[in-house]
């Protein structure tokens, strides 16, 4: 991640502190995302569902992942949770919740652990040093199946795959597309296309990757974002047509008033209409590609 993305993370410097919640870690988000937002914050509860954390078997020892999907159902269209650098907090779970209401077995796992808990920490740039900069990419690829797997094996449809991911988690969507060959669809917000790569951490990114993409992919992203520029969005667009039938099958929605993280509820740069609306088309992206799921409430 380069230094004008980072910099797109950052709160604002000038905040009204009215309906602010500035003990974050306390309210259960990572304090190094900024002051959050209480008056837009959404709140899942987990009536109907089976919801908290599971040990994943992964390369090492167990990973911890935070798992919601309706109770006593099985055979479940799966969908894999990827989280911004913030870590597995309360917005993340959140987003599980909210999945699993709508009949999905959605799961977050701590992608972080081998190098740390980002929900710890209070300053981005630290965070980002300390963690983010030192996570190969194929470490992340192999957990992510790993987690795969142990959905297939409780409670989960092996043959009803998705993956969804915010910022970070948002490039890693693109980048399983072109891993998993049993993928049926994703769904990316506002992960980055194009960056500095590195041959031992982040070979490509997802312009570079179009042409083995096996599951299209419905991105949202904001217009107004400073971090993951049009210029980039028309240079993945230029990719995915050239690509393969899952990338020419691939969509970019972008959205008018929208920056950066407009789909986080907690934060201020959240947008509620372009943040429904992208929601609402992903339901749709991925009913129409084999992941249909029956509201639970």
């Amino acid at each position: 991640m380069d230094d004008k993305h980072l910099d797109s993370l950052l709160p604002p410097l000038r905040l009204n502190r009215r309906g602010f919640i500035t003990a974050a870690a306390a309210s259960g988000f990572c304090a190094a995302a900024g002051p959050v937002m209480a008056q837009t914050a959404i709140k899942t509860d987990a009536k109907g569902l089976t919801a908290g954390w599971v040990e994943v078997p992964a390369a090492g020892g167990n990973m911890r992942a935070y798992r919601a999907q309706p109770q006593k159902e099985t055979r479940l269209p799966t969908v894999l949770v990827v989280p911004e650098i913030f870590g597995l907090h309360e917005y993340i779970q959140d987003v599980c919740r909210r999945l699993a209401h709508r009949g999905y077995l959605a799961i977050a796992p701590d992608l972080f652990a081998r190098q740390g808990d980002p929900t710890k920490y209070t300053e981005i740039a630290k965070l980002q040093a300390d963690i983010i900069s030192k996570m190969p990419d194929a470490q992340v690829i192999g957990d992510l199946d790993a987690t795969a797997k142990w959905a297939a094996g409780n409670n989960g449809d092996a043959g009803k795959l998705g993956i969804i991911g915010f910022c970070w988690g948002g490039r890693f969507v693109w980048l399983y597309s072109a891993h998993d060959p049993k993928l049926k669809a994703g769904a990316a917000f506002y992960g980055p296309l194009r960056g500095k790569r590195d041959e031992t951490l982040r070979p490509k990114f997802p312009v570079d990757i179009a042409g083995d993409m096996h599951a299209p992919v419905r991105g949202a992203y904001g217009a107004e974002d400073t971090g993951i520029t049009q210029d980039d969005v028309a240079a993945m667009r230029e990719a995915l047509s050239k690509g393969s039938a899952a990338a020419k099958a691939s969509v970019i929605d972008v959205y008018p008033g929208a920056g950066h993280a407009f789909h986080a509820d907690y934060r201020p740069s959240y947008r509620k209409a372009q943040a429904e609306q992208a929601w609402e088309r992903m339901l749709e992206w991925f009913s129409q590609h084999n992941l249909a799921s029956s509201p639970q409430g």
